[in-house]
């Protein structure tokens, strides 16, 4: 019975970093598409939101059969919980990818006023943080979710920066405005990007110790 039940764990890490790596691939492309004004590209990443939404139904409905067929207990019935939680931040941060991509079709025709180096910083910052709280969970590794956590701080900084740069841009001339608004919306999509994977990263260190944040939950 564990030998089966170890082969639908580790299934089922097969899946979420299935679904990671297409996440991460929204976020890249969703930059790309944003700095190079690619209307081409941010309208394929809305044509494939639903390839996410799958992916997270499918573990959704896997994590379901595994608790109903092997009744998980302590750490077991804690790492399938966290993963339900994962699977929920993974989606929601390939729904900003579409946001992102909404803001790059809207802003195709308008030649941007000012070129943006903490924005691409911005998307890199989050995919490291994607990248490194799907390995925590992989690898049980409770100091590198740690370390996500303390690294939000970092895409937290530079959206203060990128805010600022917009902002003496609105007060330099106030055209320019509505297309500052829309860059700096842009950013505090990653910034919720980053939200996102600092939230996978805390229920990583739920799974491992039973308890989130400051609450003992399991």
């Amino acid at each position: 019975m564990r030998k089966k039940f170890d082969e639908q764990l580790n299934q089922l890490n097969d899946m979420l970093a299935e679904m990671a790596e297409a996440t991460k691939k929204s976020i890249a492309d969703a930059d790309k598409a944003l700095i190079g004004q690619d209307v081409e590209l941010a309208q394929k990443i809305l044509d494939s939101g639903d390839e996410i939404d799958k992916k997270e139904k499918e573990i959704e409905k896997f994590c379901i059969e595994i608790i109903l067929q092997q009744q998980p207990v302590a750490s077991d019935l804690r790492l399938i919980s966290a993963a339900q939680k994962i699977i929920t931040d993974l989606e929601r941060i390939g729904d900003h990818a579409e946001d992102i991509s909404e803001i790059t079709i809207h802003l195709a025709e308008k030649q941007y006023l000012k070129k943006s180096e903490h924005i691409p910083q911005m998307a890199a910052a989050t995919m490291k943080m994607v990248t490194d709280s799907i390995d925590a969970f992989l690898k049980k590794d409770i100091e590198l979710a740690k370390e996500v956590i303390e690294y939000d701080d970092v895409i937290d900084n530079l959206f203060q920066t990128v805010k600022k740069d917009l902002i003496e841009l609105i007060n330099e001339n106030p055209d320019n405005g509505d297309q500052a608004i829309d860059l700096i919306m842009a950013a505090k999509y990653f910034e919720r990007i980053g939200d996102h994977a600092e939230n996978i990263a805390e229920w990583i260190v739920f799974s491992l110790t039973g308890v989130h944040k400051d609450s003992k939950i399991m």
